[in-house]
This record gives structure tokens, C-alpha cells and sequence, in this order.
């Protein structure tokens, strides 16, 4: 199974030039090429992370740039967030292995995967972590937490490969595939629009909270494409009927008003 698509690996706000070439080294050493770059402090492309990489230009040379998490895995299926701490979201948290399994399963049913990892120093944002659809935590020892990037990327990496040479084939799918990205993007920002209009979000310095409550909750559902488009015909259904209701009572109110003037 060594011609099975690898996951991409995504880069949140890398800082050092040094640090994306020695990850693009173990991604080679390890048969991943996809190389994904969010925000990259020092611009791209760094002549340093070439100097680096020892040889691994070919991944270097195919990097792919986006200002957004949510831009970098709109066309990715399944994607885990790879951070040491679940930061408030109550997704399930597996470790590289369980979520090597999961993304081999995925990759064999067509399905594009990724893996995301956060900034040398900030790690990843709760909003970002929100839109994966779980979290893999490394079994590092407590008592020293010192993990560099590179070593991150390596481990989970590591747990991929051993899976294409020495695993039975994918446990294929069954069923519909859930959505990329981008769709479920799409339809978290039309509920939050109708819900923000309705007065939902109260009072308005928890709306991020409830924002990223109420996405890691959808995303646990594993919407498919057909899944995603009937719920946004509900969502539109009840906001087209929320309006009416409106025009109802400000027509009701403009009949009082008339009839006072009478």
C-alpha cells in the first residue's frame, strides 16, 4: 500500500525557516509530501529551511501557502489538530497511532486527510482546533514537556508509515463520506449569521466561545455533503420563518398605530 495518498501536514504560523525545513526532511523520510504553511512568520519561501531540509527539496519546492487554517483544510475531510492540551473543546483525543488508524481507514476510502500542528511557541488557537474533527495528543512524558516541531511531525509520521507497509488493507467506509472543509466551514458561519440576528449569542463577549462550542458539537456529527446542504435548508427555513414573524408584528403594529390616529 505504498502508493496510498499521505495526509497533508499543516503548518499553523511557523516562525522558523530552520524548523519547516527540518519537518519537510522527516516528511520525506517518511513518504509524506504535501506541506501545508498557515501565516508563516518570515514570509515563504525561506532560503534557510532548503539549507535545512537535508535534500528534501521536492517537498520544499511543492509547499502551498494560505492566511487560514480554514482556507489550508477546506478540501480535507478529515483532519486531527496534534496539540498536548484539549484547550476547552470536548473532542476525542487519541494518540498518533489511534489517529494513524483512522486517517489509513479514511485515505483507503478516497478520502483526503491532514494532520495540523500549531506554532513553536503559541501552539494552535481553540477557534482552529474547533474545525478538526479530533485531537492527538503525543504520550510524552510529564515530567518534560520539550517537544520541538520537527520531533511531532516525525512521531505521527512515524505511526503513518508503519501502518502502509505492515497493515491489512483500510477499513473502507461505509456510507456516505463526511464533508471537506470548506462545506462545513460554509455552514457554521450560516448558522452562527442566523443565530447572531436571532439575539442568540448572549451576552456578546461569549459569542467565540459559543461559536467553537457549537462547531466542535456539529463537527462530531461527521455531516456528509447531502447532510450539510439539508441543514442549511433548515437553518434558512427557520430564519425565512423567523422574518415573517417580524413582518407580522411590525404589520400589526402599523395597523394599531393607524387605528389610533382614527
Amino acid at each position: 500500500m505504498t502508493d496510498l495518498p499521505a495526509p497533508a501536514v499543516i503548518l499553523d504560523k511557523p516562525q522558523l525557516a530552520d524548523n519547516i525545513g527540518a519537518v519537510a526532511r522527516v516528511m520525506a523520510n517518511f513518504g509524506l509530501h504535501d506541506l501545508r504553511l498557515v501565516s508563516p512568520r518570515d514570509g515563504w519561501p525561506q532560503d534557510r529551511a532548503w539549507a535545512t531540509a537535508s535534500g528534501a527539496d521536492w517537498v520544499l519546492d511543492a509547499v502551498t501557502v494560505f492566511p487560514s487554517v480554514a482556507e489550508a483544510i477546506a478540501d480535507l475531510h478529515t483532519v486531527f489538530a496534534t496539540t498536548a492540551r484539549p484547550r476547552e473543546t470536548r473532542q476525542p483525543v487519541r494518540t498518533p497511532r489511534e489517529s494513524a488508524r483512522i486517517l489509513y481507514d479514511d485515505t483507503g476510502s478516497g478520502l483526503k486527510t491532514g494532520v495540523l500542528f500549531g506554532g513553536e511557541r503559541a501552539g494552535l488557537e481553540t477557534s482552529d482546533i474547533a474545525l478538526c474533527a479530533g485531537i492527538t495528543t503525543i504520550p510524552i512524558d510529564p515530567r518534560h514537556h520539550s517537544l520541538n516541531l520537527a520531533q511531532a511531525v516525525a512521531i505521527n509520521a512515524y505511526e503513518w508509515r508503519t501502518l502502509v507497509l505492515d497493515a491489512p488493507p483500510p477499513r473502507f467506509r461505509e456510507g456516505e463520506p463526511p464533508a471537506p472543509g470548506a462545506l462545513l466551514l460554509g455552514m457554521y458561519e450560516h448558522l452562527e449569521t442566523e443565530l447572531d440576528a436571532g439575539g442568540f449569542f448572549h451576552p456578546p463577549e461569549k459569542k467565540r466561545s459559543m461559536s467553537q462550542n457549537l462547531r466542535v458539537m456539529l463537527g462530531r456529527a461527521a455531516f456528509t455533503e447531502q447532510e450539510v446542504a439539508t441543514f442549511r435548508g433548515v437553518i434558512h427555513a427557520l430564519s425565512k420563518g423567523r422574518g415573517r414573524v417580524l413582518a407580522k408584528l411590525a404589520a400589526q403594529k402599523e395597523a394599531a398605530r393607524e387605528a389610533e390616529e382614527r
